[in-house]
């Protein structure tokens, strides 16, 4: 048997090459028993568990990369491709690298939540502690995957030519540029203005484009507002900069709200303000013990205007508690004073004489007394 085609085989390059695949399984091996061993070990430290459990895909990555990159190094120069497989695996370990600088950025953003939740009565630190780790770790992920894209270009001669050409030729280019990347760059120091100043937190209730709605969430250009109807209203972050909005929980989630009412002059004040007290003491998980005023705030041709001024722990319990309120407040003034919703008074003249006609509140119209001309 002619075995002659054997002796055209590259031998050393195949030695390098099964080298190189032997170490990056061993280490690969030894990767993945040593993170499920520190897993284990760190299965009551939140912050070491989540890191090294972000970390263990990139890891089992980047290790064998190493490995590999140690015995190219270390093989002949003259071997075949051994340039090409050399930049190749140094590229590959440089996306390694940024994927678990994202990872371990995660794993913190994660930590730092979990330590932090949301879902209690006052949320006020809380939310604004996400907030600021939410928008940071956003940024940073950006400036991760740009370093680690330009480490990339630079271990390219040409494209270090490239850069060094166009700082060069800077000007108009540089201009356009300028101009193209102002959204992103906008959105991208708004990001850092809205983490260091928090005009907006997550769960904050804002006023929005006259929409009212919830902050679900901040990204690293946009905002998501959650309407009251489920709907969502996306706000780009510079928008929040450049823009006056109102925010029902900037200090505190504590609010007051009003209920208005439009009663005839006959309306007598004191039941109504006893019927409110009593609404309120029944209505405690809305009412937050603080405000509960009932006033007569205006006085027009035909009515006058009860203003009623009730607080609550958040807005949604208020809007609760108006609602109750004001359903409530116009069955009780039915029920016992319904002489004194708003009623249209006329004065009828004719030839014969004049007839003071009434309009009662179920709209029904009755003749009074028939006085004799004048």
């Amino acid at each position: 048997m002619d075995n002659a085609w054997l002796d055209l085989l590259p031998w050393p390059e195949l030695r390098t090459l099964g080298v190189a695949l032997l170490v990056a399984l061993l280490l690969e091996v030894v990767a993945g028993w040593l993170l499920r061993l520190l897993t284990r070990l760190t299965h009551n430290l939140l912050a070491a568990r989540e890191l090294l459990q972000r970390a263990r895909a990139p890891v089992r990555l980047l290790l064998p990369l190493c490995g590999v990159q140690v015995v190219l190094s270390s093989a002949p120069d003259q071997l075949l491709l051994i340039d090409g497989a050399r930049r190749l695996v140094l590229l590959a370990m440089i996306a390694a690298f940024t994927w678990l600088g994202l990872r371990a950025a995660d794993a913190i953003q994660r930590v730092i939540v979990a330590k932090h939740p949301v879902d209690m009565a006052d949320n006020l630190q809380a939310r604004r502690i996400q907030t600021q780790t939410k928008v940071l770790v956003r940024t940073l992920s950006v400036f991760v995957v740009i370093f680690g894209a330009s480490t990339m270009l630079m271990t390219f001669p040409a494209a270090r030519q490239f850069g060094a050409s166009l700082l060069a030729s800077a000007g108009l280019a540089g201009l356009a540029v300028g101009f193209a990347a102002k959204p992103v760059l906008g959105n991208l120091i708004a990001g850092l203005q809205i983490a260091l100043t928090q005009p907006i937190r997550l769960d904050d209730v804002v006023i929005v484009e006259n929409e009212w709605g919830r902050i679900e969430e901040i990204t690293g250009s946009y905002v998501v507002v959650r309407i009251w109807d489920d709907r969502r209203l996306v706000v780009p972050l510079q928008w929040f900069i450049e823009h006056p909005f109102q925010n029902w929980t900037r200090s505190n989630s504590s609010i007051t709200g009003a209920v208005l009412l439009w009663l005839d002059y006959s309306t007598p004040l004191e039941p109504l303000r006893e019927e409110l007290v009593r609404l309120c003491d029944e209505a405690t998980h809305l009412w937050d013990g603080r405000v509960r005023v009932l006033q007569l705030i205006e006085t027009g041709e035909r009515a006058i205007q009860v203003r009623v001024l009730v607080s609550s722990s958040n807005s949604s319990h208020n809007w609760d508690l108006r609602c109750y309120l004001r359903e409530n407040l116009v069955n009780f003034i039915c029920a016992n004073f319904p002489g004194c919703l708003p009623q249209l008074r006329a004065s009828v003249g004719s030839a014969s004489g004049i007839d003071l006609v009434e309009q009662q509140p179920s709209g029904q119209v009755v003749e009074a007394e028939r006085q004799p001309p004048v």
